[in-house]
């Protein structure tokens, strides 16, 4: 039997292209920080594939807030270092 849905690389993919215009109407700045923030998701595909979510965005946007609260923590743990 093959697959019904798409493998959740390729829903990010869709997904993404469905922001396409809220993209375009940033700053050439803001579409690369856009860029990187949402190329962020993909480093946990494997995880948002297997939670089946039937709103592919939560799990995107799930991705994202996960690296930036391990980059804000990273950061914390620095400034008590340093």
């Amino acid at each position: 039997m093959g697959r019904t849905i798409p493998s959740f690389r390729i829903a990010t993919a869709i997904e993404k292209n469905k922001w396409r215009l809220f993209r375009k109407l940033l700053d050439k700045i803001d579409r690369k920080s856009f860029d990187e923030m949402f190329n962020l998701s993909y480093l946990h595909n494997s995880a948002s594939s297997n939670c089946v979510s039937p709103v592919v965005i939560h799990p995107i946007f799930l991705s994202i807030l996960l690296e930036h609260y391990k980059q804000l923590v990273l950061l914390q743990k620095m400034k008590n270092i340093g």
